[in-house]
C-alpha cells in the first residue's frame, strides 16, 4: 500500500444483501482530483476537487454500492473522522473541522434479492473503522460486493507499482460495468494484455458468451482511486484521474456509456517532493501518468479474477478454472 493511505470494508453478502461500502482514509491528507466519464455518474463533493476551490486537502474518498441512496454512507465517515478531529479547519477549536469525503456510487439495488437493502451511514462508518495500511482485500467486498460486469460477477480489485524514481502508484476499483471484461474472440480478458492467463478452451468461450450475452442488462458504473506518495498540485491531481480512464478502457469495452457513471479520484500524499530540475519534474509526472493508467487495468483485471459469482452472474474463474490466482 502507498505509504499515507489506509482501506477499509464494510461488506453485507446475504439475507436479502449484496452491496457494500470501501473507504480509502488518508489520515493526514491528501490533495485531490476527479474525472468522471460516464453518462450517469452518482457522486458528491466532486465540485470541492476542482483546482480553483478553496479546500485543498482531502481525508477520505468513499466507493460505495446503493446507486444514489449509497452516498449516505458518506455521512457515517464524516462521522468518525469528525470524532478524530480530522478535516477543514472552520473555527478557532481543535475539533472544529467539516471532514471532506468525496464520494461515488455504483448501482446494484436489489441485486442480493432486497431493493431496499442499500448502505447507510453506519457502513461508512464501519469501513473506516476497518481501515488500515496494507494490501486490502479483493473479490466481493465492500463496494464491489454487488457489483457485475457485462453478465459476470464483477468486484473490488487492488494493484500497485514503485517507479524508478521511487514514487509509489495504487489503485483501488470498483468494476460494475454495463461494457465486457472479456474479448469475445479468445474468451480472455481485456486486461490480461501480457496474455500471463490461460487461454481459454473452447466449451469455456462458449460457456463465457452464453453468460455475456446478458438478457436484462442494467445501470452500471465503474469507480476508483489512484493514489501516489508523489507531491501533486490539483491540476496535476486531476490529470492522473484523467489518464487513469484509459486503464479502464484497456479492461473494458464498451466504457463510459450513457448506463455507466465511471469517476476516477486521485489522492496525492505529497510525502515524495516533486524534483527541483524542471526536466526530472516533468520526467517524473509523466511517468506517473503511465503507472496510473497500468496500475488502473491492473486492478481491473484483480477485481475480475478475485470475484466469486452469485446467482444469476457467474465469475470469470467459474466457467475459467485454470484463471484462479
Amino acid at each position: 500500500m502507498v505509504a499515507g493511505f489506509e482501506i477499509g470494508h464494510h461488506t453485507a453478502d446475504g439475507d436479502g444483501w449484496l452491496t457494500g461500502t470501501t473507504v480509502v482514509l488518508a489520515r493526514d491528507g491528501a490533495v485531490g482530483g476527479v474525472d468522471v466519464r460516464g453518462g450517469g455518474p452518482g457522486t458528491r463533493e466532486t465540485d470541492l476537487l476542482d483546482p480553483s476551490t478553496l479546500v485543498q486537502q482531502v481525508q477520505a474518498v468513499v466507493l460505495t454500492g446503493g446507486s444514489a441512496y449509497g452516498l449516505a454512507a458518506a455521512d457515517g465517515v464524516m462521522g468518525g473522522l469528525e470524532a478524530r478531529g480530522l478535516g477543514f479547519p472552520v473555527g478557532p477549536e481543535p475539533g472544529q473541522v467539516v471532514p471532506i469525503v468525496p464520494a461515488a456510487v455504483i448501482f446494484d439495488l436489489g441485486r442480493g434479492g432486497d431493493f431496499g437493502h442499500r448502505p447507510t451511514a453506519e457502513f461508512g462508518a464501519a469501513a473506516l473503522a476497518a481501515a488500515r495500511p496494507g494490501r486490502p482485500a479483493s473479490g466481493c467486498v465492500g463496494g464491489g460486493t454487488g457489483a457485475k460486469c457485462g453478465g459476470l460477477k464483477g468486484g473490488f480489485g487492488f494493484a500497485e507499482q514503485t517507479l524508478p524514481d521511487g514514487a509509489a502508484v495504487a489503485a483501488a476499483v470498483v468494476v460494475n460495468a454495463a461494457g465486457s471484461a472479456v474479448d469475445p474472440r479468445t474468451g480472455r480478458l481485456w486486461a490480461d494484455v501480457e496474455h500471463r492467463l490461460p487461454r481459454p478452451s473452447a466449451a469455456e468461450r462458449a460457456a463465457l458468451a452464453t453468460a455475456e450475452a446478458d438478457p436484462a442488462p442494467s445501470l452500471a458504473t465503474t469507480i476508483g482511486v489512484v493514489m501516489t506518495d508523489r507531491a501533486l498540485v490539483p491540476a496535476q491531481a486531476r490529470k492522473v484521474a484523467a489518464v487513469a480512464h484509459d486503464g479502464l478502457a484497456r479492461a473494458v469495452r464498451p466504457v463510459h456509456s450513457m448506463t455507466d457513471g465511471d469517476t476516477v479520484f486521485c489522492l496525492a500524499a505529497g510525502r515524495l517532493p516533486e524534483p527541483a530540475d524542471p526536466a526530472a519534474a516533468l520526467a517524473g509526472f509523466t511517468a506517473l501518468l503511465t503507472a496510473a493508467a497500468d496500475v488502473f487495468a491492473a486492478a481491473c483485471l484483480d477485481a475480475m479474477l478475485a470475484a466469486t459469482g452469485r446467482p444469476p452472474w457467474p465469475a470469470y474463474t467459474d466457467l475459467v478454472p485454470a484463471a484462479r490466482p
